[in-house]
């Protein structure tokens, strides 16, 4: 099983969505053109996979869970939210109206009825082409920039509109507020609203464009991701050239920016940055920051609010050595917010090349004394599949190069090491059992249990140690997968300190399959004589698409699933991502913790008391840490942002004296930042510098000090 040799890691659907263009499906769609809108329909293709994936999922999926009155019901939900999460295109009477499929339409799915769907689907498309184009006839329109009105655009928490007049009057709103939010861009003294205007004219026909190019397979695939969702979050179905793409993401080459990009309302969101590519060493763009214009080089920018996601990640890839500038919304702030400007240089980031690297860190001890800890970063799990396949002595691997660093560290004496896995999504199950190995002598590493209930023991067989001082492993809420088996088994063998946040509670196996498997000689011929078979599908691609479904689940050690819950470190930092927005726990369909046999296994030590000590020590530091009270207050900051509806004002003066405002208030924070790090201050005019500070590793260092004198003592 594939799962034996790779974990894929939990942002495999953004890697899909990211990377790839919505094209063929494996069929020809069936798409009409009628008054108002598309009227797209599904293929017979269409229907035979959708029949075969509830198939798959009710009987051999782990969760097999039965198409229901209950599941329609997740089914229709995800449906909806993923067409219009924000609430600004359906009315009140066209979600009554698609009441009557809320209990049905996973059983429709089962018996290869998409109609339901597709009227939904054919709905919104109807609708969001009607107010595009009301929101082009308002460009023109006369605009009170001095009158007192407010605008709320992300509307998740509002009732649907109950008229078209309503409906109206939010896209008003809208085109006003893009167009003031334009003027406010503008240099002191400058009118240039005639060419925001062809700015936003351009903005809104690209996206009428977008909707009148889309066919029935951006349609099923949408359809069926809200199926499958419903399942099990990391469960997927994915039409050929997605498939094509996912396959060749996992293993080969990319040309960009090196992030990884998922659409949340209407606006390009980051949600992984990829070590070793251009955003990852400029440290700019964060988790969450949104991308909300592109531009070439030096050339001018390209509004991209509201494209599709394949449209807009084409705009901001790129041949390596060519220069792209962003236009970003920092996670948390406004729409209103004044958007930062980041210049970045494409480069090929090889992500095989995410390679472990190191460095030595000197901590001062309150004895006056320094302590020499070295510091291995590790992005990922990583292995040569082909060269290890082919026996090449020579094959590149996570263990491989972390032994090598390892090996160097013992030679310069240090006195800990501390393994930083923040951020770190997963990857080989292979590595993370031999990495183990690293630091214990022979034993089990971790549990996988199958689809029948079986429980197999992943052990690791080499004796030898590559390092047995103090050790410490850092993690935090992205931390996934193979990285939470890993720090479970440092912990349960009482090996060294877990440090950070509460990893992501990705604790699920997922193997790919080729449809191909369950389409029928019977169904394949029936395709053929339809004229469907021979379908203009990439070179390469599964026929019928892949499904990436969950077949096993992992255990800890001591018993105790990875999944749901994930691994709690022993000295815990606070952090701004909560286990209710973020990680496994935030998925309404993930498979919940569960507990089975403990293994045997003995530990290496029992570091209970010690751990008590360290987080004693570590909190009398933090009643006295300046930094770690702005910490909390950015933390306070961001959480509260989050959880406020962002209620914007149109009012010129009001706006541009908030932003005026937010502007001040950032300036100051990040220079009460650089004061407590004795840098010099930013003033007003000169370019915002780049703050590169860590204190969740420079706590952790000082952990590691106290752990060694501990150990020592």
């Amino acid at each position: 099983m594939l799962f034996h040799n790779t974990i894929y890691m939990f942002k495999n659907f953004l890697v899909c969505l990211a990377f790839i263009s919505v094209v063929a499906c494996g069929s020809k769609p069936r798409v009409a053109i009628e008054e108002g809108g598309l009227s797209l329909k599904p293929s017979l293709q269409h229907e035979i996979i959708a029949k075969e994936v509830v198939g798959i999922l009710e009987n051999y999926s782990y969760k097999k869970v039965a198409a229901s009155d209950s599941i329609s019901n997740i089914v229709y939900d995800n449906l909806i939210k993923s067409l219009d999460e924000g609430k600004n295109y359906f009315l009140q009477s066209e979600i009554d109206e698609f009441g009557q499929y809320r209990n049905t339409i996973s059983q429709d799915f089962r018996n290869g009825d998409l109609s339901s769907a597709f009227h939904i689907f054919n709905t919104y498309n109807k609708r969001a082409l009607e107010v595009l184009q009301y929101a082009l006839t308002q460009v023109d329109a006369s605009h009170d920039f001095n009158k007192e009105e407010t605008y709320i655009n992300y509307r998740d928490k509002q009732n649907w509109f109950t008229s078209d007049a309503e409906l109206k009057e939010q896209w008003r709103k809208r085109v006003k507020f893009d167009l003031l939010n334009l003027k406010l861009t503008t240099a002191e003294g400058k009118d240039e609203m005639a060419k925001h205007k062809e700015t936003l004219k351009k903005r809104y026909n690209n996206l009428i464009s977008q909707a009148k190019q889309t066919n029935s397979n951006d349609a099923f695939q949408l359809i069926m991701s809200a199926y499958t969702n419903a399942i099990d979050p990391h469960t997927t179905y994915y039409n050929p050239s997605f498939a094509q793409r996912f396959n060749e993401d996992m293993s080969n080459t990319l040309e960009g920016i090196g992030a990884r990009l998922q659409m949340e309302n209407e606006m390009v969101t980051i949600k992984e940055i990829i070590a070793g590519g251009p955003a990852f060493k400029d440290k700019t763009l964060k988790m969450d920051d949104r991308i909300i214009g592109v531009a070439q080089g030096n050339g001018e920018f390209e509004d991209i609010i509201g494209w599709r996601l394949d449209a807009a990640v084409a705009k901001i890839k790129g041949p390596k050595g060519t220069v792209v500038r962003l236009k970003i919304l920092p996670a948390g702030a406004e729409l209103s917010a004044q958007p930062t400007i980041v210049k970045l240089t494409r480069e090929k980031i090889v992500i095989e090349e995410e390679s472990a690297k190191r460095s030595i860190k000197t901590v001062k001890g309150d004895d006056g004394k320094n302590y020499r800890v070295g510091v291995i970063t590790l992005p990922k799990f990583y292995i040569d599949f082909e060269a290890y396949r082919k026996r090449d002595p020579n094959y590149k691997s996570t263990t491989r190069d972390v032994r090598l660093l390892l090996d160097s560290l013992n030679k310069e004496n240090v006195d800990a090491v501390v393994l930083d896995l923040r951020n770190n999504g997963g990857g080989s199950l292979q590595e993370a059992i031999e990495l183990t190995g690293l630091f214990i002598e022979k034993g089990p590493v971790v549990q996988v249990k199958d689809t029948r209930n079986q429980i197999e023991v992943h052990q690791d067989e080499d004796s030898s140690v590559s390092w047995k001082g103090p050790f410490g492993v850092i993690i935090n809420r992205y931390s996934a997968s193979a990285s939470e088996i890993f720090a479970g088994a440092i912990q349960d063998y009482g090996r060294g300190i877990i440090l950070g946040s509460t990893s992501y509670g990705k604790g699920t196996v997922q193997s790919a399959v080729d449809m191909s498997r369950f389409i029928s000689s019977v169904n394949k011929l029936k395709l053929k004589a339809a004229g469907e078979k021979d379908a203009d599908t990439p070179n390469g691609a599964p026929e019928f698409g892949q499904i990436n479904v969950t077949i096993a689940k992992f255990y800890r050690i001591n018993g105790s699933s990875t999944q749901h819950k994930g691994v709690d470190p022993d000295i815990t930092f606070p952090t701004q991502f909560t286990a209710e927005k973020y990680g496994e726990s935030s998925e309404p369909a993930a498979l919940p913790w569960d507990q089975i046999r403990s293994t045997n296994y003995n530990k290496v030590s029992d570091l209970s008391s010690i751990k008590s000590q360290l987080a004693a020590k570590h909190e009398n530091r933090m009643k006295n840490s300046a930094e770690y009270k702005f910490l909390l207050e950015d933390i306070e900051e961001f959480t509260k942002a989050m959880n406020t509806t962002s209620t914007i004002n149109l009012n010129e003066g009001k706006l541009k004296k908030e932003r005026e405002d937010n502007k001040t208030k950032n300036r100051t924070r990040l220079n009460k930042l650089l004061e407590l790090h004795n840098m010099p201050l930013w003033k007003e005019g000169q370019p915002q510098p780049k703050v590169e500070f860590d204190f969740i590793l420079d706590e952790s260092l000082n952990v590691m000090k106290d752990f060694i004198k501990l150990k020592n003592s």
